[in-house]
């Protein structure tokens, strides 16, 4: 009986001890069902696991206080919630990571080394030191939406909203502290341009790589590059004691200091906020929309002929609500009239302007031109414009010293079936067969939109539960150091080197599983391929690749450089390539998952070409290249084997040819210089099979119909977009695909995009201009 109330007492020590840590060590955890936590020695912070949709985050809080925990700082934010029975652990082998059952452990912190232990500090810090007592990483140098007294935030780096103030996943706006000593405030995936920007300090005036930081006092000021304090941007004066601040980046784009009364239960109270008008913002209320300040509030609203997307949801926007006919089947008995908006503007999508006009006529010209679906007229100029309209929002009437714009948005006029006019003794009785079938149609659509958000949801839920993800959106993760196999290791994972997979220009790949049952793929190089290459120079190749790490790149493992034997270990990739997905498989994607798939690749060579240690021009991207996950994500292969560009050098001259004829640039032809244009172009013919979901040459099909880029730039000229794709898909989003991979595939590298604006354009967020469409000998 004694023994059995000691080890009842003894658990309950451990228990209470565990709620209380101040550390955790190699082989803790942390779990939300116990509701254990790291905890500052004040008890202010905790890092641990909170409610998130139904399961869990990991990030910091404020402890102190009643009220809803306040989220300072969010690991893996992307990520979907994670279930009760996940734990957060400080491995044997020193690494800090989320682990839960039946799923790929997920690393919280990059460290360059394996950390001995993990502290929660009071500053809000948490802080991983190695054997030596040294801080090998720590979450200050990677801040999500919120500045906390001693955080610096440096030239270049940024503060990303959150979606909603209970998702901390990142959201629609940025701040950033710009490399020439300005703040500036952007909405998400805008470039850094005084277009975009809604918000700045206008501090240039202190020099080159300054620093932005909050101090104890609420106080929220600049250094300049020698840590000189020269500017305080929210003149706040010294407070009462008793209070903790922090300068967070909201969901709604304000920016604003906040001081908790730690005494008084938490309490919180806004201290400053910038910009004033909460209609600055760009892009609050979603595409087409507009802001509408109303009793100082933010009310988002819709121009005449348009509803919401979603009424719930206001800040995605509006869709036009009736149908506009196309150019090509333009007729007499289509009839449209022009609805006028005082004082409201939208970024400029203007392809024509017309001088010295009236606003009437204005009006007509709109109207007489069947690609105007809109029109800004101010002064005496009238500007055409095209849908979407971004970053709506009302003026006053004499912003920035010009007159009130007028904004006239052509809306159909007693629209009835098919957008053609209906009779005058009819259109009562079309009216109301217009009301059932549109209640009808809402009634479904909200019935498949329900079903689809249920299964995107769960798409996602499954993707990113095996995919780490970085935290600001490009798909970084941790580096990991990779593992030296022996070829006798290889040789039994692989049974022998019994089961390939597929072969290429550089070897062959073999399946195989790793003790643990973890499946891998294996890559034997041939020997003619490193033939010529040193065990040196292999190594430090190997070491360069291994560093490279991002969620749409296939994640090299290991190696082997046993003897003359050459070998690479990959993850293993289920759903093989990209071919086998789109040609081989029964369940074919759909529109959506083929504009992700291509998503996926540009992001990977976004990352190759401007965001890793090393730039790398892939030099051979095809669909075999490209290889699908279980949860149909797409991740590029062979990165890196081809010639790595240095730091110092931004173009290779003289190559010798490389990759597969079909997807290759003209100026491998050409002897001109290889950039990483050369990858823009075959991205372009990479896209057409994927959003055409057919192969780049079918000698089964027509002969018009053969060689798809050629196929692809008769319709585009015909306006006949939608033989292209095997279903029935939206022509506006069509044409905005076939236009985006027309640019890249461009004859003349420098008229190619970036995969920076690729993105930008598959996103919706910068407008694509009509390319030229001229045709190349090369590209067929």
């Amino acid at each position: 009986m004694v023994l059995s109330f000691l080890l009842i007492f003894a658990h309950s020590i451990a228990i209470n001890a565990q709620q209380r840590n101040f550390n955790l060590s190699r082989g803790s955890s942390l779990s939300p069902t116990e509701n254990s936590s790291l905890f500052s020695q004040s008890g202010k912070f905790a890092f641990g696991f909170f409610p998130f949709g139904d399961g869990f985050a990991v990030g910091i809080w404020y402890e102190s206080g009643t009220l809803q925990k306040t989220v300072v700082w969010t690991a893996n934010r992307n990520d979907p919630p994670v279930s009760r029975n996940a734990t957060i652990g400080l491995t044997n082998d020193g690494r800090l990571i989320v682990h839960e059952v039946g799923v790929q452990e997920k690393p919280i912190a990059n460290t360059t080394g394996p950390a001995l232990f993990v502290s929660m500090l009071d500053s809000g810090n948490l802080v991983l030191y190695n054997s030596n007592l040294t801080i090998i990483w720590q979450s200050f140098d990677y801040p999500t939406d919120t500045l906390l007294p001693g955080l610096l935030l440096r030239a270049g780096d940024e503060l990303v909203s959150s979606i909603f103030e209970t998702n901390h996943s990142m959201g629609s706006f940025r701040i950033k502290m710009q490399t020439d000593g300005n703040i500036v405030m952007y909405p998400v995936g805008s470039l850094d341009a005084p277009d975009f920007a809604y918000w700045a300090s206008v501090t240039n005036f202190v020099g080159k790589n300054a620093t932005l930081t909050l101090d104890g006092n609420g106080r929220l000021y600049m250094l300049n590059s020698s840590g000189a304090e020269v500017k305080n941007i929210n003149n706040a004066a010294v407070p009462s004691d008793g209070k903790m601040y922090r300068a967070t980046i909201d969901a709604d784009g304000i920016f604003r200091v906040y001081s908790h009364n730690l005494i008084e239960n938490g309490s919180q109270s806004i201290e400053w906020y910038v910009p004033d008008d909460r209609c600055r913002p760009k892009g609050i209320c979603g595409i087409n929309g507009y802001c509408d300040l109303i009793n100082l509030q933010p009310v988002c609203a819709c121009p005449p002929g348009f509803d919401f997307i979603k009424h719930e949801e206001k800040n995605l926007g509006c869709n036009r609500n009736f149908i506009l006919e196309s150019c090509a089947f333009k007729n007499d008995h289509t009839e449209y009239t022009i609805q006028e908006l005082q004082s409201i503007v939208w970024l400029e999508s203007t392809y024509a302007i017309l001088p010295s006009m009236t606003i009437e006529e204005c009006k007509l010209a709109c109207l007489e031109d069947c690609n105007c679906e809109a029109a800004q007229f101010q002064g005496q100029e009238c500007k055409k414009q095209k849908l979407p309209l971004t970053f709506g929002r009302r003026t006053s009437q004499q912003e920035d010293g010009k007159p009130s714009p007028s904004m006239l948005v052509k809306v159909g006029m007693d629209s009835g079936r098919n957008g053609t006019i209906a009779p005058k003794e009819s259109r009562k009785v079309l009216r109301m067969d217009i009301l059932v079938i549109g209640l009808a149609c809402i009634s479904f659509a909200l019935i498949v939109l329900a079903f689809s958000a249920f299964l995107i949801f769960r798409y996602r839920l499954w993707a990113y539960k095996k995919i780490p993800y970085k935290s600001n959106d490009q798909g970084l993760i941790e580096d990991v150091s990779l593992r030296v196999f022996t070829y006798n290791e290889l040789e039994v994972a692989t049974s022998g080197f019994s089961e390939p997979l597929g072969s290429g220009s550089f070897g062959t790949v073999f399946k195989g599983t790793l003790s643990g049952q973890r499946r891998i793929a294996v890559k034997r190089l041939d020997l003619k391929v490193v033939a010529e290459v040193q065990e040196m120079e292999f190594l430090n190749e190997m070491r360069s690749i291994g560093r490279i790490h991002h969620r749409n790149l296939v994640r090299l493992l290991g190696y082997c450089h046993d003897g003359s034997n050459r070998l690479l270990v990959y993850d293993y990739m289920s759903n093989g390539t990209l071919s086998s997905y789109l040609f081989k498989s029964q369940l074919k994607p759909n529109w959506v998952e083929r504009i992700n798939i291509a998503l996926n690749i540009a992001r990977g060579l976004l990352y190759l070409h401007e965001e890793c240690e090393t730039r790398i021009i892939h030099c051979d991207l095809k669909p075999s290249n490209i290889l699908m996950d279980e949860y149909g994500h797409a991740k590029i292969a062979d990165f890196g084997l081809a010639k790595l560009l240095m730091p110092e050098h931004s173009r290779t001259f003289t190559e010798p040819i490389r990759g597969t004829r079909g997807y290759i640039a003209p100026e491998w032809h050409m002897d001109l210089p290889i950039t990483v244009k050369a990858d823009v172009y075959s991205f372009g013919i990479v896209f057409f099979v994927i959003i055409c979901c057919r192969k780049r040459l079918d000698n089964d099909a027509p002969e018009e119909e053969a060689i798809l880029v050629k196929w692809v730039k008769d319709c585009f000229k015909a306006n006949e977009v939608s033989k292209l794709v095997p279903e029935e898909v939206d022509q506006q989003s069509l044409e905005r695909m076939i236009k985006i991979g027309l640019w890249c595939i461009e004859e003349d590298p420098a008229a190619r995009p970036s995969m920076k604006k690729v993105i930008q354009m598959l996103e919706g967020i910068v407008e694509i201009l009509e390319p030229p469409c001229a045709h190349s000998s090369f590209q067929y």
